[in-house]
């Protein structure tokens, strides 16, 4: 949880202002918390509110994501998913968004097997992004950190099942890093922050390579950083700072989430 967190702040000013470097400062007054971090703590509490049992966890998600959602209208939601959270569209609007795979990190945090993972990230997707793309993205986003997180699959392993199952990952960062350029769709963003995880040596690098890549930096810094803060102890002072972004609403559903699921 809180490595998709710290991910979308640290992204977050560079969003519209990409850096094609890795060498900048994590946290600045220009960071803050966007609709990425707001969704991801949304779908956690829909999964405590649903306590093992997620008979009804897609109504659930319904609610916490327009319940806590209401409350941040400025934070930088799509135009479709602004019309979604107020209640202007009911229904799913077959979005292959990469919003679908920004939210999911409790999905493989809470699952007890790989099928579950899957099962509850579609669950928490087709509300609203019921695209076959947007399903696949959290999928496979979801599938990552259950692996490693409660498998402790190894990176080779991770690579040969996103090939596998997923998604092309014969290149490197090095290789589409000048010509990769803003990508809101789950298939030009998923990828990308896989890549950015496993190229990376620690969670702090991971961080950087997803900024430096450009693009929607925010979005591929919280995907890649829900994958790293599985993989790499995240340094406590990263998470102190992050938690100074939060407040009190964001920062109960974080520690209830983290005493039930992550400690």
């Amino acid at each position: 949880m809180y490595g998709a967190i710290i991910g979308d702040i640290v992204g977050s000013r560079f969003e519209f202002n990409n850096i094609k470097s890795k060498d900048f400062d994590l946290f600045t007054q220009k960071c803050e918390i966007t609709d990425d971090t707001i969704m991801t703590l949304a779908v956690a509490d829909a999964i405590l509110k649903c306590n093992g049992d997620y008979t009804d966890l897609s109504n659930q998600a319904i609610k916490s994501m327009r319940g806590i959602g209401k409350n941040y209208p400025f934070c930088g939601y799509g135009n479709r998913f602004f019309d979604w959270i107020y209640g202007a569209t009911n229904g799913p609007y077959n979005s292959y968004g990469n919003g679908a795979a920004m939210r999911i990190s409790a999905c493989g945090w809470a699952a007890y097997s790989l099928e579950e993972t899957k099962e509850i990230s579609r669950k928490v997707t087709e509300i609203t992004h019921n695209h076959p793309e947007g399903i696949e993205g959290a999928e496979a986003v979801a599938s990552v950190i259950y692996m490693v997180g409660q498998h402790g699959q190894t990176k080779d392993d991770i690579r040969k099942y996103i090939n596998d199952h997923y998604y092309n990952l014969e290149f490197t960062l090095d290789d589409v890093r000048q010509t990769y350029k803003f990508d809101e769709s789950c298939q030009g963003t998923v990828p990308q922050a896989i890549e950015c995880f496993l190229e990376a040596n620690s969670f702090e690098d991971a961080i950087r390579n997803a900024v430096s890549l450009g693009g929607d930096s925010d979005t591929l810094a919280a995907i890649t950083g829900s994958m790293a803060g599985v993989y790499w102890n995240i340094p406590e002072w990263m998470k102190e700072k992050a938690r100074g972004y939060l407040d009190d609403r964001l920062t109960d559903i974080l520690d209830r989430f983290m005493a039930k699921y992550q400690e």
